[in-house]
């Protein structure tokens, strides 16, 4: 007899659990996952993907505009969120069944349940309803977590009268009015959507700007574009209480202002899914956020048991908790110890206009460095001048002074999120401004402003002018 049920025991069906799970299984491994909502995880069934899909939806309302500038006439455009929200789940269900099928051809076996852990070898399954036959314990002689994070809900009188992202993506009806809660990627992102679907929305941040954690300038130039295009940002200022009322939802401000609105949504951070784990069954430890404390393999203190993705709180990232997945695989079962570098990782936020960067701000260059030089430009993209369109595109690029390498790039503006993949690429690889200068333009694109920029950027405080 086998000494384990299993060789690993996955429990979280999500891009990280998935990816692991499958490269294990296609070694020959035994392999177990266990999911208790939906194969898919957050991203695609109630994330990146559901959320792409709406950025798709809210964008046409701007294109019918642009269409218009071109010479276009349009006849009565409107748009239907029932039929929307069916298409999209339509999409979203053939999307996880993928996930499973390539988990069962890779060899995998799928349990549908909640999965606690009992021991440093043994894990119960707490089925689904109607789902019986998963239940059980089985021993693996390997755990990987990857159950991924839950969004936050605020804890304030009223407060359960808002809803969460989750939420977000199986309205009954589209409202009218919306206030979004919170400054980070998915407040500004669903800001947009709402705004694009003809939502009057109003984002409100207790923070002095949007998207802690980015640049500056980018945080400053992604506001002042949300406020062209109709969002009403409100900033320094937090929620006390939440009325529900004949004619909506009254919301109450630390400062005394009232805000009424359809719908109130928290987007107000995530926390690492670890409730009911039973990690400390195992005396596996959490670090001081609450997620699960790994090294630079994914390996807790605990010998047999492994974490990847939004459940470490490491970079959560949908690619990121894939490859953690894929090297903590490597590891274990292709005898290629791996371990995901987590530096100079790009990402997007799929705002209206979206953002792609990757490495430092400017501020942090400064901290780390010292002198850096600026490369700035703010202008208007060709498809907008033709009609007289005011929005504005932002690129940056930050370099150390020392040996002119590139350690920061920062586009927002059409398309970004494609252009700072392949901008990716050069920085990881430590390419120096000349290098980059030595690139020639494609013209006529967006892009090309990356390389042309040849001027330093000397903001009027400093220089004096």
């Amino acid at each position: 007899m086998a000494e384990y049920d299993f060789d690993l025991f996955v429990i979280g069906a999500g891009s990280g659990g998935v990816r692991a799970a499958r490269l294990a299984a296609l070694s020959g491994a035994k392999v177990a996952v266990a999911e208790e909502y939906r194969v898919g995880g957050t991203c695609v069934v109630r994330g990146c993907v559901p959320k792409k899909f709406m950025v798709y939806a809210s964008e046409v309302s701007s294109q019918l505009k642009t269409a218009k500038g071109y010479g276009w006439t349009i006849g009565d455009a409107s748009f239907d969120w029932k039929t929307f929200l069916h298409d999209k789940d339509v999409e979203i269900a053939r999307l996880s069944g993928i996930y499973v099928t390539n988990l069962r051809k890779a060899g995998a076996h799928l349990l549908h349940g909640k999965a606690r852990i009992i021991d440093a070898h043994t894990v119960e399954v707490l089925p689904k309803e109607g789902s019986e036959g998963d239940a059980g314990r089985y021993t693996a002689k390997r755990i990987l977590v990857a159950t991924g994070g839950r969004p936050v809900r605020p804890e304030f009188e009223g407060a359960e009268h808002g809803v969460t992202s989750d939420e977000a993506f199986h309205l009954p009806t589209l409202p009218k009015s919306v206030l979004v809660v919170g400054g980070g990627y998915i407040a500004v992102e669903f800001a947009g959507i709402y705004a694009g679907l003809g939502v009057e929305t109003t984002l409100c941040y207790r923070g002095s700007n949007i998207l802690r954690g980015f640049d500056d300038d980018v945080r400053a130039h992604l506001a002042d574009e949300m406020e062209k295009r109709g969002i009403k940002v409100v900033l320094g200022c937090s929620h006390k209480s939440i009325e529900k009322t004949e004619s909506g939802l009254v919301s109450t401000f630390n400062n005394n202002l009232t805000f009424e609105s359809d719908v109130v949504l928290f987007a107000t951070g995530r926390d690492p899914y670890v409730e009911g784990l039973g990690l400390e069954n195992a005396g596996v430890k959490l670090d001081d956020k609450g997620a699960i404390a790994v090294d630079a393999h994914s390996k807790t203190n605990v010998d047999s048991i492994w974490a990847v993705g939004d459940v470490t709180d490491r970079i959560n990232l949908t690619p990121v908790a894939i490859r953690e997945g894929a090297a903590f695989a490597q590891t274990e079962f292709y005898g290629n110890p791996t371990a995901f570098d987590h530096d100079l990782v790009a990402s997007a936020v799929f705002s209206q206009p979206p953002i792609g960067a990757v490495g430092m701000s400017e501020a942090e260059a400064r901290h780390a460095f010292g002198k850096v030089d600026v490369y700035r430009a703010v202008f208007r993209p060709m498809k907008l001048t033709f009609y007289g369109g005011q929005e504005r595109c932002l690129m940056k690029l930050v370099v150390r002074q020392d040996n002119e390498q590139v350690v920061g790039v920062h586009v927002v503006g059409p398309d970004a999120p494609e252009i700072i993949q392949m901008a990716a690429i050069a920085v990881k690889m430590g390419v120096t401004k000349p290098q980059w200068d030595s690139t020639c333009a494609v013209h006529p694109t967006l892009a090309e402003e990356l390389v042309t920029m040849r001027e330093k950027y000397v903001p009027a405080e400093v220089g004096g002018v």
